[in-house]
This record gives structure tokens, sequence and C-alpha cells, in this order.
């Protein structure tokens, strides 16, 4: 790519984010500028936006602009979310029409906002069932797909996967989901496509009693994605805290995942005081770019 196209491109998103921002003032829907994205980050290749998960009491539409109210710029949608307010029978889903699909690309461009990922949704054996997933991945512009797969999925999985240039992170659940520590992720990936490793939920870890950096020094080399989060505590009955004020040592797994050379979306996942969790995602968002400063100076 020239320095010329890098501009052009660099320029259409920085409008496009502009032109967001503007939209969400005029509406006066939220408060603008929650906080500042994280630009530090992403001299990382660390790219932050929130999984759509932690604003499930409300629409997809109402994510998008919780999300732009942030400062961040890619989003992860998860299936089964209502499209907005208006439309509340409508939900985001593989099967979602043209028209749908058309409504949400509009809603994106317009807030600058890129959907990277999705999930986390299910995929099996069934090549036709795992397309209609893949090719609505396709059509979105989705990187990575995050799942669960079925353990007997994997060679319809990787084939998919190399067919169609897309992703899919295996999410963690708590014990005794299936794939609740990284050993297990690590077993189903042996031998197969880069393009299928972990979705890496440092919470969730930490609800089943792991140590979410032994964890992630297991991953080397298979961390696709991540639904981050800091905890209060270890155990079944922790809740989520901004980053850097729980148990995790958000720093040390920042500086191990540098050291691993990671780039890519990191999801925030923030699963508490769901009805008014933006001025703590807030600083989440300050906390991670705060820490990225000093890994990258």
């Amino acid at each position: 790519m020239t320095n010329r196209e890098e501009r052009r491109r660099f320029l259409k998103s920085a409008g496009a984010a502009a032109a967001g921002f503007a939209l969400l003032r005029c509406r006066g829907s939220w408060a603008a500028d929650q906080a500042k994205g994280a630009p530090n980050a992403e001299k990382l290749g660390w790219r932050l936006g929130c999984q759509a998960y932690s604003f499930n009491q409300y629409s997809f539409f109402e994510a998008l602009e919780k999300n732009a109210s942030l400062g961040l710029r890619v989003i992860e949608a998860y299936p089964g979310q209502k499209l907005s307010k208006e439309k509340p029978d409508v939900q985001i889903i593989d099967s979602m029409s043209a028209d749908a699909r058309k409504e949400v690309k509009k809603r994106l461009a317009d807030l600058g906002i890129k959907l990277a990922n999705y999930g986390v949704c299910g995929l099996s054996k069934d090549e036709a069932q795992c397309r209609k997933v893949f090719d609505f991945a396709k059509d979105m512009g989705i990187e990575t797909i995050v799942s669960e797969p079925a353990e007997d999925s994997f060679d319809t999985v990787e084939k998919l996967c190399d067919e169609y240039q897309i992703n899919v992170a295996i999410h963690n659940h708590p014990k005794p989901s299936v794939y609740w520590n990284a050993d297990k992720v690590l077993e189903v990936c042996k031998n197969r496509s880069k393009r299928i490793g972990s979705c890496s939920d440092t919470g969730h870890w930490m609800r089943s009693g792991l140590n979410p950096l032994e964890q992630l020094k297991k991953l080397e080399g298979r961390i696709i994605s991540f639904h981050f989060k800091d905890l209060n505590k270890y155990g079944g009955d922790a809740h989520d805290v901004p980053w850097g004020t729980g148990e995790a040592d958000v720093k040390a797994l920042l500086a191990e995942i540098k050291r691993q050379g990671f780039k890519g979306v990191f999801s925030i996942e923030y699963e508490y005081n769901w009805t008014s969790s933006v001025p703590e995602i807030a600083k989440c968002v300050e906390y991670f770019d705060k820490v990225a400063a000093e890994l990258a100076g």
C-alpha cells in the first residue's frame, strides 16, 4: 500500500469516526467522549472494543452508540441481541435478512465502527450449518467467529476457516465447560490451521480457579482474540471491576501479551452493573491505554 493510499484510508476512517461522534451529540443519546479510545494500544497492534453482550439489556444499535461514546472503533456482536428499539423482533443472527444486514452496515459506517468479531455461536460438523455462519461473517466483514465448537467439528471448521480466510477463536466458559482450560484448547488445535485458536476469556479462567497469566503462557502462538476482564476475586461468584483494580494483575497480563507479539482484538465483556456500566468500562479503557503507553515506551 502506498503512502497516499494509507493517508486516504486513514482520512476516511477518521472522517467516519468524527461523523459518528457528531451523530451521537446531535441525538443526545449518550454523554459524548466517556473515554478517548486506546490510541497507544493501537501502536502495539491492539484494537479495543466492547463485546455487545456487555449491553445485553439494550439493543445492538444502542450498544454501538455506547461503544462509540467510549472512543472505540471495533465491536464484537453476539447472536440473539435485538437490532433496535424500533425493531425488537429483528435479531443479530446469521439468518438476518439482506435489508437488516444493510441497515447494520450503514449504522456501523455512520459511527466509524468495524464489526470485527461475532460470538459466542455454535459450530458443528454439519457443513451446511457452519457455512451459514461463515457466509454471514463474510458478508458483514467479520474477521473472527468466536465459538465453542463441537469436539467432532474441527475438520469442517478448519476447512471453512481456510476457504473463507476467517478465524475461529475457541472461547472458554468456566468449568465444567469443555474448553475451560488452555490444555483442552491446545489439544483440539494441535496440527490445525493457525486460523483456529483461543478467544481467551481472562475472567472465566479466574472463575474456574485458574491463573490467567499461566493460561496465556500456555497458549502462546494460538491466541486469536480476547474477552478481557478483571474480577474482584477468584471463584464462581466473582464479578467484573474496572481493569487494574481487581485480582487479575492486568498489567502483568498485558506485558505477557506484548511479549508474545500478539496483534488483534480485545473485547471488553463487562458483566456487572448491567444498566450503568459505561463509566466503569471507561475506566477499563483508560487503564488499558495507560498500560499500553508504558509498554510501547
